[in-house]
């Protein structure tokens, strides 16, 4: 692939998309900056679909490589959802609407727990679990491969928020020793490809100038191939990790889509 790539020319990238790369690249020489704008839009969420969120502080690669991030997700919901009185967990909570969201490798994290949940935990279990996961949001969640997808080599070179070569040190440093991209915490969308029954209806996010755009629109087809609901919401001119500005139109759209998503189901998993 690398001849077919050096003859490609990068596309251009309209001018919305140009100010939003130089303001990230702006905030990334500033230590701390993203992780004040991702604080920030976890305090929008809470406010804006009157929900409790609880951020997992799960173990990270390289020093702990896969699985460790999956296995303290679970963990979490496990603790969560322990059937004695948490003082964690304020009492007005409804566990039994719970919702995962991840964006990028937390949006790999996110399907990943949520298959784990879903096939430990059947939807008719006796005792009844009380702790219920309505439902999963993957914002331009982070899956691969081998194989290099049209996306990813037309907007290598046009996108700084995130090249193949940085995409690729991920899996290295995330993935077992060894392990190409094609292992399944990379590599969810194969033909071979299952959920658990009782995998919760999901919402895909997928950024027009995300060069992981077509693994992301892959994992929707199986979903679908699988019979499971799938919302897909698509923003033609976002990049990845778009959502870190709070100013911009596509954020506030994506905030709304997350209201309405949990709306619908929450209101089905209490019924």
């Amino acid at each position: 692939m690398g001849g077919a790539h050096s003859g490609r020319q990068s596309p251009v990238l309209p001018w919305t998309v140009r100010a939003k790369l130089a303001a990230l690249a702006a905030l990334q020489r500033r230590d701390g900056s993203i992780r004040r704008r991702l604080f920030s839009l976890v305090d929008r969420l809470c406010r804006e679909l009157g929900a409790v969120v609880v951020s997992v502080d799960y173990r990270l690669a390289p020093r702990h490589r896969f699985p460790a991030a999956y296995d303290d997700g679970v963990v979490a919901l496990r603790y969560l959802g322990a059937s004695s009185a948490l003082p964690a967990v304020p009492a007005a909570v409804d566990l039994s609407s719970c919702f995962l969201a991840g964006d990028s490798a937390g949006g790999n994290i996110a399907h990943h727990v949520a298959q784990r949940w879903a096939a430990s935990t059947p939807a008719t279990s006796s005792p009844p679990v009380r702790l219920r996961v309505a439902g999963v949001i993957l914002v331009q969640p982070f899956f691969g491969g081998e194989e290099r997808t049209g996306a990813e080599v037309a907007l290598d070179k046009a996108c700084r928020s995130l090249s193949m070569a940085a995409a690729d040190y991920y899996w290295r440093e995330f993935l077992p020793e060894g392990a190409t991209r094609d292992h399944a915490a990379a590599h969810v969308c194969g033909e071979d490809a299952e959920v658990a029954e009782s995998f919760p209806p999901a919402m895909v996010v997928i950024g027009g100038f995300d060069l992981l755009k077509d693994w992301q629109a892959r994992y929707v087809e199986a979903l679908r191939r699988m019979g499971k609901p799938v919302k897909v919401v698509e923003y033609p001119d976002a990049i990845h990790g778009f959502h870190v500005f709070p100013e911009i139109d596509d954020t506030g759209k994506l905030v709304e889509e997350m209201k309405l998503f949990v709306g619908e189901h929450r209101s089905k998993c209490v019924s």
